[in-house]
């Protein structure tokens, strides 16, 4: 009779499933969900407490739905591919919970749709996952259309809500896997976020945008979580090993646990021969190097703030910067310097001097530290674990190409975060070789080529002078260079004088600071085999906004990650919308507007500039001054900046779209396109001056045109541009050169100047 009582028991269980198969779902889902994580529900009073309504979430792991029933009240009845619960234990899983299933055929579909719309109309919760796949890089991808026709007829509201922390867990596809991996961590704390509700009618990239601000708030809310770069950099050097880290065109190269060595070397005799105690800002002034890497990190491991200066500025610029953050010392070297005219009025400390003081027992204690003490341990002995997320990092001076350059203060979990999401959308990794030809004043170059190519696990090639094409022709050939970032300026160089064989392990080019014309895309693929992408990014936003992702790096499945002609989506865990400049309402897609974004990456603010920085930033989104618009497939579209836009007989005229049309005319034939893809500088900038009628005149300033002017006139004509948008033809003047910054960037305030003075004669 042993047998009587197990038997009895599995009755009553399985009658027991028959009758209650939800509660009995939920009790046996309950403890294991509990083992493995960790919940909280912030905006639960957001929730309708009767009658239907849609939640609309994003898509990261297998277990999305499983895991919002177990922390909402109410049971929702999610629309799913029925492909997936076509067997035992899931099948029975879906009907326990009233799920609505369909497969990938019409009547299906329809069928499905309808079931939804009468179970909002019964009151029944109904939810989706409308990016219809889960996502390969954290980002939240396009919403499909299905929503629309689920909400048609009914008058329910929509719950928009973000699930967060199932990235890097088992079931998400970070690693480029799902399943097969190691998570990257146990007991994981999930946070679901729920916004407040919105009209069913509201569209659908409306709805979207709601759920993307949930995304970034609960990132910049968990930014702590992203790791201390110095922390980052310790652990890559020593995976590193003996191969090769760093080089640079000098010939200086450098092995993984030997920078560490050198990093940690340097950092002993900083403290101890250079700075006081209560030092915290310290300048360098070096070009893109193996020197400028190691000081660079040595400083961070010191828990100091580095502020990279613009040798491209005046010493009049210079010093205000200097001045403005208080630098008392500014490292560079005796060689750099000879070659650089500048009276710094600060201390300089050339490196050179500080090799006869670096003792035996610095590099005895700096190799032990490097090689032998475990890395938690270092930690300690380094003070960085009490460096927090919010700590600056660096200080990164504006271009300054509309006025005095402000210094932009970047914390620590910034720079973090733009080297998480260069690791999610571009797949950095050990096999690459990143050619660092932006400067580390600028912004792109601090947070990509210096710390994103030191930490995700690539070897980093340095040059000093982006526009060298011919020096960045022989260290891609010599070193192997996979990965290539810089602008459409010196994209053009590298065209005319790179040899195709001196890029051949070349499989990603991502540009940004300038708008990337049309012809460049197809001219740089016909020589080198690989097809450029654009970025976005501004410096007070750590820079990176959004790129699309280069074809060889590519996860998607099902929709698309890159859209030429625009500059990719917005990275994981920043949020960017449009809104009206008058009202300050938030546009639908298509619609052009002034750009904002949130996320962690928004930088702390202006150095002593409290009440620029209140401007420039509101509740926690950065005005970038740009216009823009977002299309329905989550792609961002910069069409011109404010600055840029004369105001015309009371009308907003873009320069940039002038000169993107002056540019398109004067590459009509294959000769002319040719001789323009060769030209190594911007050869037409339109910009505006006073007009005493009409509030401002149109002026272009060109270099040597291939097109008589009433032939390129003829043409903007007949690109159907307005009249408006036509300069005169007395408007045209030849110039020297066209002002640009050391960064490839267009130097608007400088132009203006060049306008007025040739205007003016």
């Amino acid at each position: 009779m042993g047998w009587f009582l197990p038997v009895v028991v599995l009755i009553v269980l399985l009658v027991l499933t028959l009758m209650f198969p939800r509660r009995c779902a939920r009790i046996f889902f309950r403890p294991i969900l509990m083992f493995l994580y960790r919940k909280r529900v912030i905006g639960l009073e957001n929730l309708p407490r009767e009658g239907g309504y849609l939640v609309v979430s994003n898509h990261v792991s297998w277990i999305d739905g499983i895991l919002l029933l177990w922390m909402l009240p109410r049971n929702i009845r999610f629309v799913v591919d029925g492909s997936n619960f076509g067997f035992g234990f899931a099948k029975w899983l879906a009907s326990a919970f009233d799920t609505i299933l369909m497969v990938a055929n019409p009547k299906s579909i329809a069928r499905a749709l309808k079931t939804a719309r009468e179970g909002l109309a019964a009151g029944d919760v109904v939810g989706i996952f409308p990016e219809g796949t889960i996502t390969r890089t954290g980002q939240l991808q396009a919403f499909r259309g299905g929503m629309g026709k689920i909400l048609k007829g009914t008058d329910v509201p929509v719950v928009p809500v973000y699930l967060d922390g199932m990235w890097g867990s088992l079931f998400s596809f970070s690693g480029g896997k799902f399943f097969f991996k190691w998570p990257d961590k146990f007991r994981r704390e999930l946070t679901l976020y729920i916004g407040q509700p919105i009209p069913g009618d509201t569209p659908i990239e409306l709805v979207r945008s709601r759920v993307h601000q949930l995304h970034a708030r609960a990132t910049v809310e968990h930014r702590n979580e992203f790791p201390i770069p110095a922390r980052m950099v310790i652990r890559a050097w020593r995976r590193r090993g003996k191969r090769l880290q760093i080089a640079d065109s000098s010939g200086v190269e450098v092995k993984g646990r030997e920078a560490l060595t050198r990093a940690l070397a340097l950092r002993r005799v900083l403290a101890r021969e250079v700075f006081d105690k209560d030092e915290k800002n310290v300048g360098v002034f070096l070009p893109p190097s193996a020197g400028a890497v190691l000081v660079n990190v040595a400083l961070a491991l010191d828990g100091r703030v580095s502020a990279n200066l613009n040798y491209t500025v005046s010493s009049d610029t210079i010093n205000h910067c200097i001045r403005d953050i208080g630098i008392r010392h500014v490292l560079s070297s005796e060689k750099f310097l000879s070659k650089i005219e500048m009276d710094i009025q600060s201390d300089v400390i050339r490196l050179e001097s500080l090799r006869d003081k670096v003792t035996k027992w610095d590099k005895l204690v700096a190799f032990v530290q490097a090689n032998l003490v475990p890395a938690w341990i270092l930690d300690r002995i380094l003070g960085l674990h009490r460096i927090s997320s919010d700590d600056l990092l660096t200080v990164i001076f504006t271009s300054g190409s509309t006025g005095m350059p402000k210094g932009v203060m970047l914390s620590q979990a910034n720079i973090s975060h733009n080297i998480d999401a260069i690791k999610k959308a571009v797949h950095l990794d050990d096999h690459d070789v990143v050619l660092g030809v932006l400067p580390f004043f600028h912004s792109f170059g601090y947070s990509v080529t210096l710390w994103a190519a030191q930490t995700l696990g690539p070897c980093g090639v340095y040059h000093f002078n982006p526009l060298d094409a011919r020096q960045v022709g022989k260290l891609a050939e010599r070193y192997g260079a996979t990965v290539l970032l810089g602008t459409p300026t010196f994209v053009r160089g590298y065209i005319r004088r790179v040899a195709p064989e001196q890029f051949k392990n070349l499989d990603a080019c991502i540009v940004g600071a300038e708008k990337m014309p049309a012809e460049l895309f197809d001219a740089f693929e016909a020589r080198f085999g690989v097809r450029p992408v654009e970025g976005y990014g501004a410096t007070e936003l750590s820079p990176l906004v959004s790129v699309n992702v280069p074809p060889s790096r590519s996860y998607a499945r099902y929709q698309p990650d890159r859209n030429e002609g625009s500059v990719g989506r917005p990275l994981p865990g920043v949020c960017a919308k449009i809104i009206s400049p008058e009202t300050g309402e938030e546009l639908p897609a298509g619609e052009d507007g002034m750009l904002l974004v949130a996320g962690p990456n928004v930088m702390q603010g202006y150095a002593n500039q409290p009440e620029l920085t209140d401007r420039a930033v509101c509740s926690g989104w950065y005005n970038t001054g740009d216009i823009a618009n977002i299309d329905p497939q989550g792609f961002l579209h910069i069409t011109g900046r404010l600055s840029r836009f004369s105001k015309i007989g009371g009308e907003m005229v873009p320069h940039g779209k002038i000169e993107e049309e002056i540019s398109r005319s004067l590459s009509g034939n294959d000769a002319e396109a040719a001789h323009d893809h060769e030209e190594e500088h911007l050869k037409v900038c339109v910009t505006s001056v006073a007009d005493p009628k009409k509030g401002e005149r149109l002026v272009v300033l060109h270099r040597p045109l291939c097109k008589d002017v009433d032939v390129i006139l003829s043409d903007l004509k007949a690109a159907g541009l307005p009249n408006l948008f036509i300069p005169s033809k007395d408007s045209f003047y030849l110039v020297d050169r066209i002002p640009l910054l050391g960064t490839g960037k267009l130097d608007l305030k400088g132009a203006k100047e060049l306008a007025v003075e040739v205007t003016s004669k």
